[in-house]
């Protein structure tokens, strides 16, 4: 069998205010009970995998569960900011409607072209790709042939899975990363990677 690294790649649980589609991006939500309850579960699910490493990002929603699931193994997660969801600028801890209210125009930019646009003072999808895949990447390199945690965000996970399968980043909004989700990668030595589970 091809040696191979394999990432657990979940996404935080589920936060408060998710009842309204809002950007939190680099805002420090914090997690609801349900939210709490799918980091448990994913602790079970998860409890016979030989996790030899953790990363996650330095958000309280994925630090949080990074130390629930990881008590087990007895390994310290390690916190990197890079891991972070995108940050969304001016617009971080707004709901959809309110963004809509305030800059429909900056609103329909956005929309039309989801890769470029930067809402001031935030970042755009290739700057998070840019700051987000040499970790993952060093990540695997470092943990040849092991099995590694990484907790992150929607959007992160996203373009990490993208990049995955050789898909545009313009394909973001194609996959679904819901609140508590599992996903499984494995990169192979020849450079190869596959999806093998997505949103589990």
């Amino acid at each position: 069998m091809t040696p191979h690294t394999r990432i657990h790649l979940i996404r935080h649980g589920q936060v408060v205010g998710y009842d309204q589609k809002r950007y939190n991006g680099q805002y420090d939500v914090a997690l609801t009970d349900l939210g709490i309850e799918q980091y448990h579960r994913l602790k079970e699910r998860l409890a016979d995998a030989p996790i030899s490493a953790c990363y996650t990002s330095d958000l309280t929603r994925c630090t949080t569960g990074a130390d629930i699931i990881c008590q087990q193994f007895g390994i310290e997660p390690v916190r990197r900011r890079e891991l972070r969801e995108l940050n969304i600028g001016i617009w971080e801890g707004l709901t959809w409607q309110e963004i809509r209210t305030t800059w429909p125009d900056e609103w329909q930019a956005r929309l039309a072209d989801l890769v470029h646009h930067r809402v001031p003072q935030g970042e755009n999808i290739l700057d998070v790709n840019a700051r987000l895949m040499p970790v993952i990447h060093e990540i695997v390199e470092r943990h040849q042939g092991q099995e590694v945690l990484v907790v992150g965000h929607g959007g992160v996970n996203r373009i990490v899975l993208l990049n995955t399968i050789g898909a545009p980043l313009a394909g973001m909004f194609n996959i679904e990363q819901s609140y508590g989700c599992y996903n499984i990668i494995d990169y192979y030595a020849d450079g190869r990677a596959t999806v093998k589970l997505l949103n589990g």
